[in-house]
């Protein structure tokens, strides 16, 4: 029998880590690629991205409270819909969450040590993965820590943004799909609260905390992402938006130190943020997988005194390391949107065999998410589709191949 994880989160620990993983990403991050996808009209993709996240999170918080145990998607795939789409989830989640761990751990050394970005990234995921060995409480400290530290700079700025003139309203949509691509790219800002439940093992009262941890952290980031979204347009134009690295800078048109300096500060907390509970649930979904034999058993391990999934973090990190050296890592949003929108997809088509429903979960809202990820997910751009459906490729023919030996072996 293997070692269970401790319940050791409450409701307000488990909405912090969502709220945590969640604006880590979406602030420093999408928005500018978004601006160049949706232009004028980004607010409406942030709207867009946050309906198909909101039926994700109803079918997420559903299913964890039927199966409060790691893994998430993964573990709801398997029981409700059988092996081979549990292991798409699975494999979706793991392939594109690496990507933005390594894009997270390179967005920290980009504001922390510009010039030396990679290393100071490598020494971020060491650490935060030594957080993540000392227990999932030490986790959500500091996730918490940070979020308080990050929020009130991101109310500065929004303040800051509605006083300046209003700029130009700018470019359309590049294109007929332009609000539907900002749409897939946003959703990777919106995937935050898949941390809340792929830690379900780990949450006291599931059936009550995890759906408001869901809801609490969807909610209060849609409301932080759209008044940036319409403050950043105001302020700078969809052009000037599209065109920055550092987005949030572009408010102080002065270049003023103290808020730019601010800017940066908060923007490596919230990477690291982010970063500490992407290893986390990456960490926790290789362990479902592992303990179900689709993934190596040695990543089964938990820690007896910690009751932390060692092999899984140890695991995690270096992998992460590999990619933030190798690649160019902040090109690769549109690969993990991809991963995740597959993810979401199967949660989806999960919750629609449930008998059991909850009043936010009606089978219409189901069926919304399941075309919605499957929209949002094909009109990424076509390198982000080609390259994560050939993963998602490699990784069936994998598990198909091991299957296939197992079984000679068996009947040897």
């Amino acid at each position: 029998m293997p070692q269970a994880l401790n319940r050791q989160l409450g409701g307000f620990d488990a909405t912090t880590v969502g709220v945590g993983s969640m604006i880590g990403a979406g602030v420093f991050v999408v928005f500018s690629p978004a601006a160049a996808a949706a232009g004028s009209l980004l607010p409406l993709a942030v709207g867009l991205a946050a309906i198909i996240a909101y039926a994700n999170a109803a079918a997420s918080a559903q299913l964890a409270t039927v199966h409060p145990v790691s893994g998430g998607t993964y573990t709801y795939g398997r029981r409700q819909l059988g092996q081979w789409p549990g292991f798409l989830a699975g494999w979706s989640f793991i392939t594109g969450k690496l990507a933005s761990c390594a894009a997270m751990a390179l967005t920290f050394g980009l504001y922390a040590a510009p010039g030396f970005e990679k290393a100071a990234g490598a020494a971020a995921v060491v650490a935060l993965t030594v957080v993540n060995l000392l227990g999932i409480t030490r986790t959500a400290m500091m996730t918490r820590i940070i979020v308080a530290l990050v929020i009130p700079v991101l109310a500065f700025v929004i303040v800051a943004a509605f006083a300046q003139p209003a700029a130009d309203g700018g470019a359309l949509p590049v294109g007929p799909t332009g609000v539907l691509q900002a749409a897939g790219l946003m959703f990777f800002a919106f995937a935050g609260y898949a941390r809340i439940a792929t830690m379900g093992e780990e949450v006291r009262e599931p059936g009550r905390n995890i759906p408001r941890a869901i809801f609490g952290a969807l909610g209060f980031t849609l409301a932080l992402y759209l008044l940036l979204a319409f403050g950043l347009l105001s302020a700078v134009g969809p052009d000037t938006l599209a065109a920055s690295p550092a987005p949030l800078t572009e408010v102080f048109p002065d270049g003023d130190s103290i808020p730019v300096l601010a800017v940066a500060v908060a923007a490596a907390l919230a990477s690291l943020g982010a970063l500490l509970a992407l290893i986390s649930g990456i960490a926790r979904t290789t362990l479902a997988m592992a303990r179900e034999g689709d993934l190596p058993r040695v990543f089964s391990a938990v820690s007896a005194r910690r009751a932390t999934p060692f092999a899984a973090e140890l695991a995690t990190a270096a992998v992460v390391i590999i990619l933030l050296l190798a690649t160019d890592v902040l090109t690769v949003v549109g690969f993990s949107s991809f991963g995740v929108l597959l993810y979401y997809a199967v949660a989806n088509l999960s919750a629609l065999t449930l008998t059991s429903r909850p009043w936010y979960a009606p089978r219409a809202l189901n069926l919304l998410g399941l075309v919605g990820c499957l929209v949002l997910a094909f009109t990424l751009p076509a390198q982000s589709v080609l390259t994560m459906t050939a993963l998602v490729l490699v990784g069936l023919a994998g598990r198909a191949a091991v299957i296939l030996l197992r079984r000679r072996r068996h009947r040897a």
